[in-house]
């Protein structure tokens, strides 16, 4: 009797097994990998709506680097936010007259959807000033400072909520 009851244990066993591996492989996947993310609040309109859900690319942006303008999530206390990178590490952010300026070259900022007040920021080494979209309605890098590349979780430009937004968002 206990043979036939350790042999439906062990056939059991080999049927679950499958599904356990397949569950941890999408748990180590989504952690270190690739994750959804959802857009909350009005920051990065009009390129991202609140609500958007995204792919956050973990791990390229540490093997690629953060290059600017990407657009990416940033761990800020308690909260995920994301913005666009504009300022990388060691330069001098300015915005004058609603024109961009690094380093003191202007540079074409097609993102700001609205107008943006004039600031004057030095980039610290190894951190990464970043704005939202929208820039009169956006808590970035103007009220927390600049970000360390620790606090950068990811880049992310892929909508795949809701159905009518899917694809690529520079």
């Amino acid at each position: 009797m206990s043979d036939i009851r350790e042999k439906k244990v062990m056939k059991c066993f080999k049927e679950v097994i499958p599904y356990v591996i397949v569950v941890v492989l999408v748990l180590l996947f989504k952690r270190f990998f690739y994750a959804p993310i959802k857009v909350n609040g009005e920051s990065m309109m009009k390129t991202l709506h609140d609500g958007d859900i995204m792919i956050l690319d973990i791990i390229g942006y540490r093997v690629n680097g953060l290059k600017r303008f990407d657009i990416v999530v940033v761990n800020e206390g308690d909260e995920l936010i994301i913005k666009r990178v504009i300022g990388l590490p060691g330069e001098k952010v300015e915005y004058k007259d609603n024109q961009l300026y690094i380093n003191g070259k202007k540079i074409n900022d097609k993102y700001a959807s609205e107008v943006t007040e004039d600031f004057n920021e030095t980039v610290p080494r190894g951190e990464y000033f970043v704005l939202g979209d929208n820039r009169t309605n956006s808590m970035d890098s103007r009220v927390f400072g600049s970000f360390s590349k620790k606090d950068i979780l990811g880049r992310t430009s892929i909508i795949i909520f809701p159905f009518g937004r899917i694809g690529v968002k520079e």
